[in-house]
């Protein structure tokens, strides 16, 4: 049944026309793969920084934080709150590191450090997973709007999928960026919206909502108990979360293609330095925006004594689209469910162009170095169309399970592929010593072990002797393991080690380099050689 008015299709449809034209403003600038996959380096670093909101806040944000917060407390926010804290190391060093190493892939620095082995690795990983995540996100998008409006999900999998497909194909990096500070202004717009509603719609008032959440503990962050036995919990500690939260967001903001690659379309250091501590500074707000969202509902509903749907009951992800559906006007409905696409295009659009730059100079150039850089661009536009027909088809796939069972498994087996991945990254940032061979020991230790916990932690596989530990600390323990086994490896086995004084974080220091010297080429092209 459709549940919307005309007013809310001409709010979605003035949406939709508003991301297309942006799209079609910049395509005329896309001639090249530099201007293609990171817009010249002539993006400001206040658009730089919106764009990193917006591609990390996306649709799961919209109704997966509600609905835990929901369900139980804060107790997940701990692990959010801990993008923060890699602000520290970030700007200063990272974030310089990367303009000068590398032209367009992250995974071209692991070639240079480790050999094509250590690039490969990264570049798969990384593919993989992204491809896995965007069927999820799209899949969540579709249940949500399902919620509010009736419509088929399949449908709205392959409308959301396609839209995002066609502008960002047609805009490349510097579309997908400019039209996710618009998404990203209209995402945050609409959680102050539902919060309003929520405040001034329930006959208790703000003061007593809060209260009454505080009351029964649903601002709660969970406990904070020490000792050996915390890390056999299947529920786990505040400790457990912050450290896992901040090597996650370590690895995402440090070996993600599609963050990495805002910091490259910056136009000087200075600026992309800017655009991550505003990236992050109001990330992480909009996520106890919706946070707190999730649990005013819980006391708005709890204080009227309302019965929800059993659909609530048993999918907490759908509080907040069933909040919008059955309590907000006309036109504004509209407007939250151009929010909602919002938070899922921004993060599409923006993952899709980094796989296909990845695709492209990972795997195409690499294999093909002396192909033209017009047939480069159309692979690359190529990878785009490639890419998206792969996400819309994995969230298809989860609308005919209706179970994110096997997303779940997917993302566990992509985590083995992936293992690590801070850990060798951080092998070559920190370590003047490490060297290829060191790393592809690391590499193969690190996924024996990650392999080895899934299997018998997770999965339930019994081998005599299994992980039994929380299972957040498989991936803590892997980057550990990669690192110290990859350093180890290196002193013992010995070898060549390239330009590690131009490839370490030790580098920057002392350098007198210019802020503004990176906006054309890095200095130096990578090595084609294995």
């Amino acid at each position: 049944m459709n549940r919307l008015g005309a007013l809310d299709y001409i709010v979605m449809g003035g949406y939709l026309l508003g991301t297309a034209a942006i799209a079609i403003r910049t395509a005329g600038r896309q001639t090249t793969t530099r201007e293609y996959f990171t817009a010249n380096r002539q993006i400001p670093g206040w658009a730089v920084g919106f764009a990193m909101m917006a591609t990390t806040v996306s649709s799961p944000t919209f109704v997966a934080i509600p609905g835990s917060t929901f369900a139980r407390d804060w107790w997940q926010m701990l692990y959010m709150l801990m993008a923060l804290g890699v602000l520290t190391v970030l700007v200063p060093f990272v974030v310089p590191l990367y303009r000068r190493a590398v032209k367009m892939s992250a995974y071209e620095y692991l070639e240079e450090r480790f050999g094509y082995g250590a690039r490969l690795y990264g570049a798969a990983g990384f593919t993989l997973l992204r491809i896995a995540d965007l069927g999820f996100t799209l899949y969540l998008t579709g249940v949500a709007v399902e919620v509010v409006t009736g419509w088929d999900i399949g449908t709205v999998v392959m409308g959301v999928g396609a839209f995002t497909l066609v502008y960002t194909l047609i805009g490349g990096i510097e579309g997908a960026i400019w039209t996710s500070v618009v998404q990203g202004g209209i995402l945050v717009g609409s959680a102050g919206i539902i919060l309003f509603a929520i405040f001034f719609g329930s006959e208790a008032g703000p003061a007593t909502l809060v209260a009454h959440a505080y009351q029964n503990g649903k601002l709660s962050l969970g406990d904070f108990d020490l000792g050996w036995g915390t890390l056999y919990r299947e529920q786990a500690t505040g400790w457990i979360l912050m450290i896992a939260g901040l090597l996650h967001f370590s690895r995402y903001y440090v070996t993600e293609q599609s963050i990495i690659q805002r910091y490259l379309v910056a136009r000087s250091d200075q600026e992309a330095r800017s655009g991550v501590r505003l990236g992050v500074l109001i990330t992480v707000p909009t996520w106890l925006t919706f946070a707190f969202i999730g649990t005013c509902l819980w006391s708005y509903y709890d204080l009227a004594g309302t019965t929800l749907p059993p659909q609530v009951l048993s999918q907490p992800d759908n509080i907040v689209p069933h909040f919008i559906a059955t309590h907000l006007p006309t036109g504004v409905v509209g407007l939250i469910l151009a929010g909602l696409l919002a938070a899922a295009m921004s993060s599409v659009s923006a993952d899709l162009n980094s796989v296909a730059t990845v695709l492209t100079q990972d795997f195409f150039v690499r294999a093909f170095p002396r192909t033209s850089d017009r047939k480069q661009l159309f692979f690359g536009r190529l990878a785009v169309l490639i890419g998206g027909v792969w996400c819309t088809g994995a969230a298809l796939l989860l609308t005919l399970t209706r179970s994110t069972a096997a997303y779940e498994v997917i993302v566990i087996s992509v985590s083995i592929v992936a293992g690590g991945m801070l850990g060798l990254f951080g092998l070559g940032f920190l370590s003047r010593r490490a060297n290829r061979a060191g790393a592809n020991v690391g590499i193969i230790v690190c996924l024996l072990f990650v392999g080895w916990a899934t299997l018998t932690g997770p999965l339930g596989v019994d081998l005599g002797y299994n992980f039994r530990m929380n299972t957040l600390l498989i991936g803590v323990f892997s980057h550990f393991i990669l690192f110290g086994a990859g350093y180890l490896a290196s002193r013992f086995l010995g070898g060549q080690t390239p330009d590690v004084e131009r490839l370490t974080v030790w580098a920057l220091k002392g350098t007198g380099v210019r802020e503004d010297e990176d906006a054309g080429e890095p200095p130096r092209a990578v090595s084609t050689g294995s």
